[in-house]
Order: structure tokens, then C-alpha cells, then sequence
């Protein structure tokens, strides 16, 4: 009897123990303010480089208290633009760029950003993996986030040749000489939530 006593008692201590290491935490999802926010992005050449923009069309950061935890992200890949030209050179570039070489806009008329992990790396900063989904593609890609107050940044490199973008692209054409298109794309996002 005593040690029928002892098992119930032991299961019901250790029980609790395990049940309060897996309650559910306290998670505040916040929405980003698309139109206070930014996406600018720079590519480059044997020649040069461009920037622009693309537009979020919506997109969340999840905390636990003031920690980061989790987001999702949808960009409006017809609002993609470009920032360093004017007239017939933005015009002639920015269609390229939507067209079946690139993006192939009309196809795919957004890409997705959801984050799998976020790991601390300093107060207020933090790694973050997550799968991009560009031209009906996913992989994953790791980036630095930083947030401040109802601010984030973050920055990340991107290799188009990873998601069948393939114009100008060493990584598939041989001989392009100064024609060629870096694989790797720059993107700097500023949110507001």
C-alpha cells in the first residue's frame, strides 16, 4: 500500500513538473504596418549594380514578452521597381525584371518569407531561419533581425540561381563575360508594427 502511495504521489510531483515545461507561452502576435514599411533591394553586375523596391502587402512578427519568436511575410512582386533609373531605361528594366528571365511577376505575383527559428544573439538581436518561397520555390535562408521598441530590421543576402532565376547567371551560362548577373541579391527591410 505504502508503495502504491509513493507511485501516485512520485507520478502526480513529476507529472506537474512535465506539464509546466510544456504550457503554452504567452505569444502576442503583431501586424506590420505595410505602408510604413520597406523593402529595398540591390543587385549587381560585372557593371554596376541597381536598387529598388518591392512593396509588403501584409506581414506579422510574433513575440513572447519582448522576445522575438516567429513572423510570416507576403511580398506584392508587381510593385517591384527600381530606384536608380528614370524614363525609358526604369521602365525597360523594371518589365525585364517581372518578366519570365526574373521574377515571372505574372505567374507568381507574390513571394512568401516564414520564419522556422529564431535564435537570440544579443539584446534585441537575433538569427533567423526561415523558408522563402520565390517563384513557387521554398528553401531556406538564415538572416540577422534586429528590433527596437515597434521597429525591425533586417538584412539578407538571397541567391536568385537557388529559385530558377537564371538570366545573366554564371551559375547556368557560360562565357557571359561582363554581360553577367550576380547570382546574390541584397535586401534591407525596415518594418513598423
Amino acid at each position: 500500500m505504502k508503495k502504491t502511495i509513493l507511485s501516485i504521489t512520485m507520478a502526480l510531483v513529476f507529472g506537474g513538473f512535465a506539464s509546466a515545461a510544456t504550457e503554452p507561452t504567452n505569444v502576442i502576435t503583431k501586424t506590420v504596418k505595410t505602408e510604413e514599411s520597406s523593402v529595398m533591394w540591390k543587385a549587381y553586375k560585372v557593371t554596376g549594380s541597381h536598387t529598388g523596391i518591392v512593396q509588403l502587402k501584409e506581414g506579422q512578427l510574433s513575440f513572447d514578452g519582448d522576445k522575438l519568436v516567429g513572423g510570416n511575410f507576403t511580398v506584392d512582386m508587381t510593385s517591384l521597381i527600381s530606384t536608380d533609373l528614370e524614363g525609358g531605361s526604369k521602365a525597360k528594366l523594371e518589365g525585364h525584371l517581372k518578366s519570365d528571365d526574373f521574377f515571372s511577376v505574372e505567374n507568381h505575383p507574390s513571394s512568401t518569407l516564414v520564419f522556422t527559428e529564431v535564435k537570440a544573439v544579443g539584446k534585441n538581436s537575433y538569427e533567423v531561419t526561415g523558408d522563402l518561397t520565390i517563384k513557387g520555390i521554398t528553401k531556406p535562408i538564415t538572416f540577422d533581425v534586429s528590433v527596437y521598441g515597434s521597429k525591425a530590421t533586417a538584412t539578407a543576402k538571397i541567391d536568385r540561381a537557388e529559385y530558377d532565376v537564371r538570366y545573366g547567371s554564371g551559375s547556368f551560362f557560360d562565357n557571359l563575360g561582363d554581360k553577367t548577373i550576380y547570382d546574390e541579391f541584397d535586401l534591407v527591410v525596415d518594418l513598423e508594427f
